[in-house]
This record gives C-alpha cells, sequence and structure tokens, in this order.
C-alpha cells in the first residue's frame, strides 16, 4: 500500500492510535463506575426512566459487550496492524543488512583507550579474535588487506521486532476478547443434592444452554460455626456422559472444577422442600396423624366422628406462603379453615390476625391443632457456570507480551568491529561499535572486547 492513500495514512496514524487508546481507558472507567448487566438493576432503579433508556440507549450497562466498544477495539487492531506494515520493511531490512566489515570510518573518531598493541603477528591475532567472536557473536565476517585486517560480529539482531512482538501481542489478547464474547457463555444452575442438570441459565435473563453432558450433586456438605454462620461448603460432583460418569470431583469456594471446557464454581447453596406437603394433625402434644397433601383429600378425625377434606391448595395464598383450605364436617356442623406453612411468622407480622380472622386458626377445631409441613428438606447446591474458550488466546497474547517488553527494554541490537593494522611484529588493534538503542550497554560491550584483546598483551596508548 502507498504511504498517499488517504485511507492507509489515517489508519497508520499514531495520532489516532493515541485518540483510540484514550477512548477505551474512558471507556474501561465508565465500565468500573457504572453497574453492569446484572448489577445494573438497582442503581437503574434510582435514576429516572428518561436517563435510564438513555443510557441503555448508549449500552452504558453492558459496556463490554457494547457494539461501539467492539467498533473500538476493531479500529484499534486495524491501526496496529497498517501501523506495522507500514513500518516492518525498515526493521526487517536493519535485521537482514550485512554491514561491510572494513568501516575504516568508525574508527577516525574513537577515543585512544579504544585501541591496544599486541605482541603477536597480524595473521594470528586475527585468526585468535575471529575465532573469539564466533563462539560470542553472530554473523561474523572478516576482510583482510596487505598490512591490515577487519572483523564484524553482532548480537541482539532481534530487537528491531520488540515493538512488533507488543503490537502482535495486543492483536492476540483482542481476539481472546472476541473469541470469549462470541463463543463463551456465562450462568448459573442449582442442583438439589441427588439430582442432575444439563442445562444452565444464561447471566442477564439470555435464555438457557443446554449441555451436552449432565452434573448430579452427588453430595453436598456444610459446617458452621457456633454462630451459625457458614464455616465452608462443598459439593460433589459427577460428571455424566452418554450415562457413563467421566469424572467426579469436589467444588469448594474459590476452587473450581474444568471439565469439557466448562469451569463450575461453588457461588451459593440453599434448602429447598422435598417431597410432598403433609398436613400435620395435632391433639395437644400428641401427634394423630400425617396427611399427604391433595385437592379432594378426606381424611377421619377420630373421637368427634368427624371427616376433613382438603379443597384447596396454595402455593402462596396472598402473599403468605403455601395454604391449604379444609372443610371439617362433623354432626356441630361444618367448619372451613385455611392452615398456612408458616402461620407463626405470619401472627408475628400480623399481632391479633388469629383473632380478628378465625378462618386463620389452625387450632379453630377443638381439640386438634392442624399445621402444614413438608415431607423433608433438603440442601441444593448453587453453581457458577462459565466456558471462556478465549481464555488461553489471552494467556498466550500476555505470555506474547512480556516477551515483547523484555525484547524492548532490555535488548539492543549491537555491532561490533575490530580494525588490526601490523606493526612490524606486532599488530595494533582497534575496537568500534554501533547500537540501535542503550549507548551505555555498548560502552560496556567495546570495554569487554578490549579486555579480551588485552589478554596477552601489553597496553598501549
Amino acid at each position: 500500500m502507498s504511504k498517499k492513500n488517504p485511507v492507509w495514512s489515517f489508519f497508520a496514524s499514531v495520532k489516532l492510535a493515541i485518540v483510540l487508546l484514550i477512548l477505551i481507558s474512558a471507556a474501561s472507567i465508565l465500565g468500573t463506575l457504572i453497574p453492569q448487566q446484572e448489577a445494573a438493576g438497582p442503581f437503574i432503579s434510582r435514576l429516572s426512566p428518561g436517563v435510564a433508556d438513555v443510557l441503555r440507549s448508549l449500552q452504558l450497562f453492558n459496556i463490554f459487550h457494547s457494539a461501539w466498544f467492539m467498533l473500538l477495539m476493531a479500529l484499534l487492531a486495524t491501526n496496529l496492524i497498517v501501523c506495522s506494515l507500514n513500518r516492518f520493511p525498515a526493521a526487517w531490512k536493519c535485521f537482514r543488512k550485512e554491514p561491510e566489515p572494513d568501516r575504516a570510518d568508525l574508527f577516525e573518531q574513537i577515543p585512544a583507550d579504544q585501541t591496544v598493541i599486541s605482541e603477536t603477528p597480524l595473521k594470528e591475532e586475527t585468526d585468535r579474535l575471529e575465532n573469539l567472536l564466533k563462539k560470542k557473536l553472530k554473523g561474523v565476517r572478516r576482510r583482510d588487506g596487505t598490512d591490515h585486517a577487519y572483523l564484524y560480529g553482532e548480537k541482539g539482531s532481534y530487537a528491531h521486532f520488540g515493538v512488533y512482538i507488543i503490537h502482535t501481542s495486543v492483536l492476540i489478547l483482542m481476539a481472546g476478547i472476541v473469541i470469549g464474547f462470541l463463543f463463551g457463555f456465562e450462568g448459573y444452575v442449582d442442583i438439589p443434592e441427588g439430582e442432575s442438570a444439563a442445562a444452565v441459565a444464561l447471566k442477564g435473563g439470555g435464555g438457557t444452554k443446554s449441555l451436552d453432558f449432565a452434573v448430579r450433586c452427588d453430595r453436598f456438605f456444610i459446617d458452621f460455626y457456633e454462630n451459625g454462620m457458614p464455616k465452608t461448603y462443598r459439593s460433589d460432583l459427577s460428571f455424566v456422559k452418554d450415562g457413563r460418569v467421566v469424572k467426579t470431583s469436589p467444588v469448594l469456594v474459590n476452587h473450581p472444577v474444568t471439565f469439557a471446557g466448562i469451569r463450575f464454581y461453588q457461588a451459593n447453596y440453599g434448602m429447598i422442600p422435598s417431597g410432598d406437603p403433609v398436613l400435620v394433625v395435632m391433639e395437644g402434644d400428641k401427634k394423630i396423624k400425617d396427611v399427604k397433601v391433595a385437592i379432594g383429600m378426606e381424611f377421619d378425625l377420630p373421637g368427634k366422628k368427624a371427616k376433613a377434606q382438603m379443597i384447596r391448595v396454595e402455593e402462596n395464598l396472598m402473599g403468605m406462603g403455601p395454604a391449604v383450605k379444609l372443610n371439617i364436617q362433623s354432626p356441630a356442623g361444618q367448619v372451613q379453615i385455611w392452615i398456612f406453612q408458616a402461620i407463626e411468622q405470619i401472627n408475628q407480622v400480623n399481632p391479633g390476625l388469629i383473632e380478628r380472622v378465625p378462618l386463620f386458626n389452625p387450632g379453630l377445631f377443638k381439640p386438634y391443632v392442624f399445621s402444614l409441613d413438608q415431607a423433608n428438606k433438603q440442601y441444593y447446591t448453587g453453581l457458577r457456570v462459565m466456558q471462556d474458550p478465549g481464555v488461553p488466546v489471552v494467556a498466550t497474547g500476555a505470555l506474547v507480551m512480556m516477551i515483547g517488553f523484555l525484547v524492548v527494554f532490555f535488548s539492543s541490537h549491537r555491532q561490533i568491529w575490530i580494525r588490526l593494522d601490523s606493526r612490524g611484529d606486532k599488530t595494533r588493534i582497534s575496537v568500534a561499535g554501533k547500537s540501535n538503542k542503550d549507548a551505555v550497554g555498548l560502552d560496556r560491550e567495546i570495554r569487554k572486547w578490549l579486555d579480551a584483546v588485552k589478554l596477552n598483551k601489553e597496553s598501549a596508548s
């Protein structure tokens, strides 16, 4: 692509990269300050409908999955690609370039302390230093003259690509985020102890997602402190596929388990009724019988030749919880009573309710007292379920970025030239160098080679 192309020039602009980074940073700050997705509910309830509608239309309650945030990411990715393509040929040229060994111009103004005199003849000294350079440097080259010789070697030529490694890492990170957004999911599932589930409720009311395997809660364990607070709780899970248990594993808080690329976290727990509700008939402190609740169910009350029948069953009567309505027929006449499961709590919230509404009195038909109970209660485990196929890609991007920063900040392309001039039976040796950065590091490199040259030699000016 030509730099004269206005579209190419626009995307190759460093100013564009700065603007995009500022916008993405601002969006990230907003995403931290404004509650996102499910957590936004209480915040939205405090706003006026008009303001809430505006923020919702701008997708500010789901910033990181919004169309405009993805557009910013796409623009930044395009900018990085174009900038890299625009500047990479120069870096590649520097990497592939093979400088001439006989760079006489480099030795014209070197300090006197970068020159030493060897007692060894030119040919012998040149052979020795060439072998030494080949052990320490790459791309060693030699050029001999009648009374002089040049040697060249280099190290760290890959340093020219550090910025491009970082660019690549950012693109990999972006790709991981997009992959997670498009192909990942997050949801929740509650599984009663001893039962299985093969689908999860997606976060944010996004429906359900079926799994190609079932998760069974074999056992739920909980331990409490003396004050009644939960100390620890754990779920023993089995993963069943094609009718066969493939894996079993415990899940604890902060200790998730992964199966088929899906991660399961211990999120919460609770208790649910187990079995059919029952009506308990008491006479004083003595239990007379338990009766399974069902509409039309009839049973006898001993001693008074009375017969009771369940004529209504409600899961949440008037917001006060489960209740059944009894019709009791006896020689004294007919009585109807509502039996609530939580009558004690109801009476605490509404003092005197039973006196005002005798129909709610569980002991209205004396000497019997009725109560509504469950046959059993059991724990359920609440699991947070996540699949993000972009995580390995993001991890790779982070590793590549770390390598890129190491290359950028801790490496440089250092080039060393050594000139040897014959002085009769002696040899005059000069060392010079160049580096794409880190002048201090280059000076150390030159001093290191001077020390190597001075071995078994007498120093001279």
